[in-house]
């Protein structure tokens, strides 16, 4: 093999240090790829896979991207998974000796995305880290295109369950582990399907995890940020923060400080409460369609849309913020000009928050600026409009001053890249006017000077040309040499003629040829000079970007509730809640106009439970997630789809609705949905809120309805939360008698001859039937089935009211004398003798015994029941 090149020992040596990540490696206007990298490259990107020093007696596998769109394949390769290195020349090839230094100036993972271009406007990109230790779970979280920096900390029992309701809120692209953590906690987190597409990275926890934030942030205690005595907040913020850094290479980030989130100041919501109410992300159809969020944002900037899913996710529970958000909106409620007005001059505003982070991280273009001028020119408008209301105090001085300093500098339609001119307004430099104005009259200015030639040296025929070898010069012919003059230079002879240079004309050439490249270094000096003082005033920029999202989600919230006649809840500190003519906000839009039934609900001091009957498909679930959405918007400061609403503080909402998408490995439906409902009993108190659907259904009926009661029971004397238990088991209903704070509520049904109508109204009173076959009418199945279904079921009722005569009827009552005395016990026995089944009905009743119904589908519950009566009738 030949020995290898210095340019591959180069990159070999860089590579050595990126093995984890694809090393995009400049060379000229683009950036290769080799070996290995390559190959995954060419079939990530669809690249033509080539090769190198095939000459040279080896082949080297090559894919290369050109710099000026080195993005977007950057994205992409991120996208997938990928870990990416960007090894940068880092000195002037025309001054470099030998082969050119080039180091690694930026790696960049799922979450250290820089290149807003590709990143979701209405979504921020966390990077999480993540520390469990003993009791305590720690999190922080960075968005480095925004500069938001958060940290927590989970104190007691189901840590992991309540860390997997934190990430679900957060959404980050990627999860920092410290080495403890991720070797004892991996396998569970990868269980779960909803972190699938989350990149996990093992990382070194830093030993003094204090003094390097106290040093980053140059303060001398971590107390102003609500750290003091966090240890381990502290320290899983360290590991995320560190790791940002290095992967930056020392670059300057734009985190100006962390702060510490309490729990204790918003509603819980773990995953599963998430998943189950389509609060932002609708799990069944994985988009945001259907959703809450899809409801409720109309906001008209990108900030606006994101400080929204925050609010969304974390409800407030402090009575005087919620209530200081309800008034701002009632004023845009009441002052509709105005509202419409600045909504159109947020029309007009663009991301200020991830233009501050592009301008601190160096990624910004003159685009960016002209978009940060309208914006400022925006904002000044609507600060004239609200004439110093309180609601959008901004800088106006500071604002003013960077407005003044872009229209000054940069061209109303600069081109995207800063790095080849056009950027810089004419009259701002004079330097740069003057190398534009030599660029520009070129052409004129070598005329004038050949024309000036020809009358001082009476030489007609002399001529000024140019080559790339010799640049500018004077062609003479060897008929005129006698006439060219003493301080003409001689450059070349030719058979024909003499080339000459003369002062001006070199000192000219020297202008003309470096013009383009001193525009294009001048301007980008100059520009470099503009955000430099822009980025000084980064606070001023982050006030505006927040108060400007606040407003944008405020005038939304008022927008809305006219737009969907939602009305202002009161809100206080009691337990009471009281709905009257609700409707779920999502469905309402999904339905024709005025079609949806409105419905009450109330739990106070002589309500907490109520236990709901009704067939599938009547609107049981409606109900109960319209409840809890409608909570939620009152926590957030929203009106609410009601007629009259009055909700105490809710600290947290629990759900447990049908069979998870998210299995845990090894678990049954049965098991999980136990897990879930452990979780909710351990975690819930008197101010929570518990959705309960159907639960016990994954096992026998009679474990299934003793599991349903007893669960109902411990809520009812043991937590007191305001819960909706909806269930097909009637005997449930007959707990309004045992349990004091107990009531039955039923859908309301409408039957004749023909058919049966599902009115979607909640009553008093518990259902004394199912509606099972008419349920499957309406899911469209065969009217043969169905009639045979209706002949079945009249059989089995008949067949069940002989049993009961046979057996007494007290015996299946479930919530009657639960154990009933020795005697009693006896003297039924007793009774029975002589009954004894026949052979056929013994087969029956152990088939019966096994067939698991919820496991069945129609179909073959139908023709499992057309078995049993063949055996009966021993055919």
């Amino acid at each position: 093999m030949m020995a290898e090149t210095p340019l591959m020992s180069q990159y070999k040596e860089i590579k050595s240090q990126y093995t984890d990540s694809i090393l995009l490696f400049r060379l000229g206007d683009f950036y290769e790829m080799f070996f290995e990298d390559a190959v995954i490259a060419s079939k990530e990107l669809g690249l033509t896979l080539t090769s190198r020093n095939r000459e040279k007696g080896y082949e080297v596998p090559l894919a290369g991207v050109p710099y000026h769109s080195v993005a977007s394949y950057i994205a992409k390769l991120v996208a997938k998974g990928h870990k990416v290195a960007i090894c940068d020349q880092v000195e002037d090839s025309k001054s470099s000796k030998g082969i050119v230094k080039r180091e690694v100036t930026r790696v960049i993972t799922p979450g250290t995305i820089i290149d807003t271009d590709f990143l979701d406007e209405k979504s921020n990109n966390y990077l999480m880290g993540i520390k469990i230790s003993d009791n305590i779970g720690a999190l922080a979280y960075i968005d480095i295109t925004t500069g938001e920096f958060k940290t927590s900390e989970i104190v007691g029992e189901d840590i992991l369950f309540r860390l997997l309701g934190e990430i679900n809120k957060i959404a980050p692209k990627e999860i920092v582990l410290d080495e403890k953590t991720y070797d004892n906690y991996i396998d569970e987190f990868k269980k779960h399907n909803s972190l699938s597409e989350i990149k996990f990275t093992k990382s070194v926890e830093r030993k003094k995890a204090e003094e390097y934030l106290k040093n980053y942030f140059n303060v001398i205690s971590l107390e102003s940020f609500g750290m003091k005595n966090r240890k381990e907040a502290i320290t899983v913020s360290a590991l995320v923060l560190e790791y940002v850094v290095d992967l930056q290479k020392g670059k300057e980030l734009p985190i100006t400080n962390i702060s510490y989130v309490s729990s204790e100041n918003v509603m819980e919501l773990n995953i599963t409460t998430q998943s189950n109410l389509d609060i932002v992300d609708n799990q069944r159809e994985k988009s945001g369609a259907g959703t809450l969020l899809w409801v409720m944002d109309n906001c008209m900037t990108s900030m606006g849309s994101r400080l929204l899913k925050k609010f969304l996710k974390n409800p407030l529970l402090d009575v005087e913020k919620i209530k200081a958000r309800q008034r701002d909106v009632s004023f845009f409620i009441e002052n509709v000009l105005l509202r419409e007005e600045i909504r159109e001059k947020l029309k007009d505003t663009y991301d200020i928050e991830r233009i501050i982070g592009k301008l601190i991280l160096e990624t910004e273009n003159g685009r960016d600026l002209i978009a940060l001028k309208t914006s400022i020119k925006s904002s000044l408008e609507i600060f004239k409009l609200l004439k110093g209301n309180p609601l959008f105090e901004i800088d106006v001085k500071a604002l003013v001053e960077m407005y003044n300093m872009i229209e000054k500098a940069i061209v109303d339609e600069p081109p995207f890249s800063v790095r080849e001119g056009g950027v810089i307004k004419s009259g701002y430099n004079s330097d740069l006017d003057e190398l534009h104005g030599i660029s520009k009259d070129g052409k004129d200015y070598i005329l004038e000077i050949e024309n000036r030639e020809r009358e001082r040296t009476g030489i007609k025929g002399l001529k000024i040309k140019y080559n790339k070898v010799f640049g500018y010069f004077i062609e003479v012919t060897k008929a005129n040499s006698a006439l060219v003059p003493e301080d003409y230079i001689r450059k070349q002879t030719l058979a024909n003629a003499e080339r000459y240079i003369v002062a001006d004309l070199k000192e000219y050439e020297e202008k003309v040829l470096n013009a383009k490249e001193r525009i294009e270094s001048l301007e980008y000096h100059l520009f470099k000079e503009l955000t430099a003082e822009i980025k000084k005033y980064r606070e001023e920029l982050q006030n505006l970007a927040y108060k400007v999202a606040y407003l944008d989600v405020i005038t939304d919230f008022a927008h809305i509730a006219v737009k969907n006649s939602y009305i202002q809840p009161e809100i206080n500190d009691g337990d009471e809640i009281e709905i009257i003519a609700g409707r779920h906000p999502v469905v309402e839009k999904l339905i024709p106009a005025g079609e949806f039934v409105k419905n009450n609900i109330v739990f106070d001091d002589k309500r907490e439970i109520i236990i709901l009957t009704g067939p599938n498909m009547s609107g049981k679930s409606t109900y109960m997630k319209q409840t809890a959405l409608i909570i939620i918007m009152a926590h957030i400061g929203s009106y609410v789809p009601a007629n009259y609403a009055k909700i105490g503080l809710v600290d947290k909402i629990f759900t447990r609705v049908g069979a998870s998408d998210d299995l845990l490995t090894g678990q049954s439906t049965f098991m999980l949905e136990m897990s879930e409902v452990a979780n909710i009993v351990n975690s819930a108190t008197k101010k929570s809120f518990i959705i309960l659907d159907e639960i016990g259904r994954g096992t026998s009926t009679f474990d299934g309805i003793s599991i349903a009661t007893a669960i109902t029971e411990y809520i009812h004397e043991k937590i007191g939360a305001k819960t909706i238990f909806a269930t097909h088991y009637h005997e449930l209903t007959q707990l309004e008698d045992k349990l004091e704070k107990a009531e039955n509520f039923r859908i309301e049904v409408k039957e004749d001859d023909k058919e049966i109508i599902f009115l979607r109204e909640i009553v008093k009173g518990g259902a004394d039937k199912s509606y099972g076959i008419e349920v499957a009418r309406l899911a469209g199945l065969p009217k043969e089935i169905l009639d045979r279904s209706k002949s079945i079921l009249k059989r089995l009722e008949e067949r069940k009211e002989i049993v009961e005569k046979n057996l007494g009827g007290e015996q299946l009552l479930l919530f009657g004398n639960m154990a009933p005395k020795e005697e009693e016990t006896q003297c039924k026995k007793e009774a029975l003798k002589g009954k004894e089944l026949t052979k056929e009905q013994k087969i029956v009743m152990r088939v019966l015994d096994e067939i698991e119904p919820d496991k069945l589908t129609p179909l073959e519950a139908l023709l499992k029941l057309n078995e049993l009566k063949k055996i009966l009738n021993g055919s």
